[in-house]
């Protein structure tokens, strides 16, 4: 049986303020050593140059180092760039406890399992060899979380490699061909097709054909938040799901919007949390108990939300990435009370097209 989970989510003040984990650790909230991941947003760009993402990444290893973790440079950090309109920066901290000091229930509570896949290469990304990769580490983080049946996982939240000039380099000179030479567009690839790699572990998908990746928009996983960057060669992957007899206070549940307005996709997730919430519910119904929100989203291809066009897809000014992101943090805040919330956009097989998942991850006492 795992440890039970203790999770807490702490503002980051700029750009390399670590001082939240600082706090937890000093409070005897959590212990440094049995720090096990960290999912954050920070306020970059959010594009291929978003270096905001490795200050963060050192900062946060660089408190654990001084705190006493083993082994800081294993603990996966996945930082998801921008935090467009009301989104604020922030980190949510997930750590094991002393199952002795855990609340006792019998009820389902946080397991979280942690692995890295096989080296990504280059020429892997947007390709069949990628989605077997990434399902193979998916299954591994299952097993470290004591889950057994997919239906108990609700949220898988990998950071994976995208291209750049380096590795497009790299890959020519050994006779291979990427799948595209824009290196922007190679991090909306690399996201989808580790979506496909989750929904294939999880038995949401058949293994799809090199042609449906990132094309058949059928296709999706309902629990997946794939982020990628510069800055790893492999996919990092954190399953979250929950445990009967495990212990704690946390329960995890998940829903998708349906599109970019779609709250009670939301509050639909809440629910599934374990938080009890009126017909009509308020952000003042929530009190406490909501830990965070994570999720993705994807401007709706057709250019359109309900009927009405938009213009974030022929937009030269203001990429859409920044845009819809923009969008769902407002209805995320405003349905929660909060700004901190995580809202990551190149969502292409996650959730439906024009949606994306919701997590939820809530506190039950």
């Amino acid at each position: 049986m795992p440890d039970p989970i203790e999770v807490r989510k702490v503002a980051i003040e700029s750009v390399t303020d670590a001082s939240g984990l600082a706090r937890l650790i000093d409070d005897g909230v959590i212990e440094a050593a049995r720090v096990l991941a960290v999912i954050g947003k920070t306020e970059g760009n959010g594009g291929v140059n978003d270096y905001t993402r490795i200050l963060a990444d050192r900062a946060f290893r660089e408190v654990l180092a001084a705190k006493g973790h083993p082994s800081p440079e294993s603990v996966p950090l996945v930082w998801s760039g921008g935090t467009d309109g009301v989104l604020s920066p922030h980190a949510t901290v997930f750590a094991t406890i002393d199952p002795a000091k855990a609340v006792p229930t019998d009820e389902p509570r946080l397991s979280v399992g942690i692995a890295m896949s096989e080296v990504i290469l280059p020429e892997d990304i947007g390709r069949p060899a990628m989605v077997e990769k990434v399902a193979a580490g998916v299954r591994e983080a299952m097993k470290i979380a004591g889950i057994d049946d997919p239906a108990d996982v609700h949220y898988v939240q990998t950071k994976t490699p995208l291209l750049t000039l380096a590795t497009i380099n790299d890959a020519k000179s050994r006779g291979h061909e990427v799948i595209t030479e824009e290196t922007g567009l190679s991090m909306d690839i690399s996201n989808s097709t580790t979506a496909l790699g989750i929904a294939v572990a999880l038995g949401e998908i058949e293994m799809p054909s090199a042609e449906q990746i990132h094309k058949d928009l059928s296709l999706y996983s309902s629990v997946a938040s794939c982020s990628s960057g510069v800055e790893l060669d492999r996919a990092q992957i954190v399953v979250v799901g929950n445990v009967r007899g495990i212990g704690g206070r946390y329960r995890a549940g998940h829903s998708v919007m349906r599109d970019a307005l779609d709250a009670d996709g939301i509050w639909a997730a809440i629910r599934d949390s374990g938080i009890d919430l009126p017909d009509r519910p308020h952000p003042s119904d929530l009190g406490d108990r909501l830990v965070n929100l994570f999720m993705k989203c994807e401007a709706d291809p057709t250019g359109q939300v309900r009927g009405r066009r938009n213009i974030m897809l022929d937009d030269s000014d203001v990429h859409w990435h920044r845009q819809i992101k923009a969008t769902v943090g407002g209805v995320a805040a405003s349905v929660t009370g909060d700004p901190a919330v995580f809202v990551s956009v190149a969502a292409v097989h996650q959730g439906p097209s024009g949606g994306g998942p919701v997590i939820a991850i809530a506190d039950l006492g």
